[in-house]
């Protein structure tokens, strides 16, 4: 078996242990938060009939593992049951939820790599430098706090101060575009409306900014500390007795080894965007499937929790194992290693 297929069989298997644990964990934590969800989606006005009715149908009188054992048995058949906050399928919740949360997601990500990579690679290069002190603050900046906070913070400078940026939504109320993949720039790209394509990427631009930002420091900090290390090295001395091009010597000597650990953290921190855009869409009303997991907590609708937890648990690890195959395809002592293993 090939090295990077036995790399991926491995990383899947964990994953999916993983998975199972996930939906165990959060199981049980969703039944012992205090309340009771019956009286919680019917409202204080419905009969104790209607309660005992409703609470019999979600199997809550029974035990917690004979509760976990029917949800699972609604899993195989792909059924998360239905959400008492939309009195709708869970699973149709999420496919129209999740697309306007991994756009979000997406955008923040190619913006991490787009201002984070070569922030890093200019405070590396020119270090101990004016131009390395103010990357550095920059990037000290960006990874001091949340996202949330950024996400205010940029609302009222480029929405209220300076009215650069719409406040809210991901589209203005008359533009309507047609439903295809439930990604916005995707939908206009295909409906050929190229003025609907810019009014949703002006809406995308601060929330995703404000959740890529801690993200963009991370990589720029990383990166440049490991190609302040490579240029260390005694390779690139000998690349700079030659007399290559100073940006040659840092695009190619120094920055491709120091990209695997900075791939490493790009990716987890892609991850952890999933669950950072539960404040971030409650800011700038994205309608997403975090916004959607906040509302269903404070209404501790059961199978709604379990569900949104699930999806962006799946979503956090396949991310993690398509970073484990680009690092495995870049650096082939991994490789080698599960080869030899």
């Amino acid at each position: 078996m090939p090295a990077v297929i036995r790399l991926l069989a491995k990383r899947l298997g964990t994953s999916l242990i993983v998975l199972i644990g996930v939906s165990m964990l959060i199981f049980a934590i969703a039944r012992v938060i205090p309340g009771d969800p019956a009286r919680i989606a019917l409202g204080p006005n419905a009969t104790a009939e209607q309660v005992t009715a409703l609470r019999d149908k979600l199997h809550l009188d029974q035990s917690l593992v004979t509760q976990y054992g029917y949800f699972v048995a609604d899993l195989f058949r792909g059924d998360l049951g239905v959400s008492l906050y939309t009195n709708r399928p869970v699973t149709s919740d999420i496919a129209q939820f999740l697309p306007a949360t991994l756009e979000l997601v997406i955008v923040a990500g190619l913006m991490m790599v787009v201002f984070g990579l070569p922030l890093g690679i200019l405070s590396a290069r020119y270090r101990d430098s004016w131009i390395d002190n103010a990357v550095r603050l920059v990037t000290l900046l960006g990874v001091s706090a949340p996202a949330f906070v950024w996400a205010v913070i940029l609302m009222l400078v480029f929405a209220f101060f300076l009215p650069l940026f719409p406040i809210a939504g991901r589209i203005s109320d008359t533009i309507a575009v047609a439903p295809v993949t439930g990604f916005l720039l995707v939908d206009t790209l295909l409906a050929g409306n190229l003025k609907a394509f810019a009014n949703a990427a002006w809406h995308i631009v601060l929330p995703a900014f404000a959740l890529a930002l801690s993200g963009i420091g991370q990589a720029a900090r990383l990166t440049r500390s490991n190609m302040v290390e490579t240029y260390e090295r005694p390779y690139i001395e000998m690349a700079q007795s030659y007399g290559f091009p100073e940006k040659r010597i840092a695009r190619r000597y120094a920055f491709r080894p120091s990209m695997i650990p900075s791939l490493t953290i790009i990716g987890l921190d892609f991850a952890a965007m999933l669950g950072n855009a539960f404040l971030v869409e409650a800011v700038f009303a994205w309608p997403g499937l975090s916004r959607y997991g906040v509302a269903v907590i404070l209404r501790k609708d059961l199978n709604a929790i379990v569900g949104t937890v699930l999806i962006i648990s799946a979503m956090f690890l396949i991310v993690n194992v398509v970073v484990d195959l680009l690092i495995a395809f870049i650096n082939p002592r991994i490789r080698y290693s599960q080869r030899a293993s």
